[in-house]
């Protein structure tokens, strides 16, 4: 299995950025992709996710109306557009897959399996 975050980058506040996960090694169309970010000094935290059997999405409050989550079954990867940014949203992003069941377990991290490596945001004042 593996998961691939790229995408990230430095941006000035106001500014957008879109990450991308390129899943392998799994049957993509079955698991559920989150989005997790660490900031300096946090516990990780659960930012947005997609349920690939359904189409259902969870997003963060502190980033709704904010980020979108959309995912491409022929390309297997989960992409994450990120508008507005604000210095708060500064973190490595990290992704992850789950074989999830129920639309209330996506936003925790123990509910995913597989983690890819990740990708750093830094958003500037």
């Amino acid at each position: 299995v593996q998961l691939q975050a790229s995408g990230g980058g430095l941006v000035q506040a106001g500014g957008s950025l879109r990450l991308s996960c390129a899943a392998s090694g799994f049957t993509f169309d079955d698991y559920t992709i989150g989005w997790f970010r660490q900031g300096p000094g946090k516990e990780r935290e659960a930012v947005s996710s997609i349920k690939n059997t359904n189409g259902e999405t969870y997003y963060a409050d502190s980033v709704k109306g904010r980020f979108t989550i959309t995912s491409d079954s022929i390309k297997n990867t989960v992409y994450l557009q990120m508008n507005s940014l604000k210095p708060d949203d500064t973190a490595v992003y990290f992704c992850a897959a789950g074989w999830i069941t129920t639309n209330q377990a996506m936003k925790y991290v123990q509910a995913y399996g597989y983690w890819g490596r990740g990708t750093l945001v830094t958003v500037s004042s």
